[in-house]
């Protein structure tokens, strides 16, 4: 099998056909591709934009840690994290997750565990931009 994980971080539009693409086996039961997507309000609020920042290289890596614990864990056959950085609109993705694994459970479940642990552990942050001001907020939910 061909390399399991594949992590992407970068400042151009994530291409989710690509992510999955990549983890699409013959031996794959269930396929999961979880996308985030930049929402024109929060909290009450009206979003204009939001942008992304990262410190490149710990990020991949903890991103890259993130999927191969997520491979352990969950038996998957492969795994596939994007995240974009940069000015993002409404309506546009910051992320993309993509699972595959011999049954459904275990790629849903891998999908959830990858993007609640990148918004805890993956040094990206997040400015939300609103018509009155802006706000560096924090990764977690």
């Amino acid at each position: 099998m061909n390399q399991p994980i594949e992590i992407i971080l970068s400042d151009k539009t994530l291409n989710e056909q690509a992510c999955l693409d990549f983890v699409k086996t013959d031996d794959s039961g269930g396929i999961v591709t979880f996308v985030g997507t930049v929402r024109n309000q929060t909290k009450g609020k009206r979003v204009l934009r939001l942008d992304f920042e990262a410190y490149e290289p710990m990020a991949v890596s903890e991103m890259k840690k993130i999927a191969e614990q997520a491979v352990e864990k969950f038996s998957l056959k492969k795994i596939a994290i994007y995240h974009r950085v940069g000015s993002l609109e409404i309506g546009e993705v910051p992320v993309v997750i993509a699972a595959s694994a011999a049954h459904r459970g275990a790629a849903f479940d891998a999908c959830e565990y990858a993007i609640d642990t990148l918004k805890e552990t993956v040094p990206i942050w997040k400015k939300e931009i609103f018509e009155d001001g802006e706000v560096w907020v924090s990764a977690t939910p």
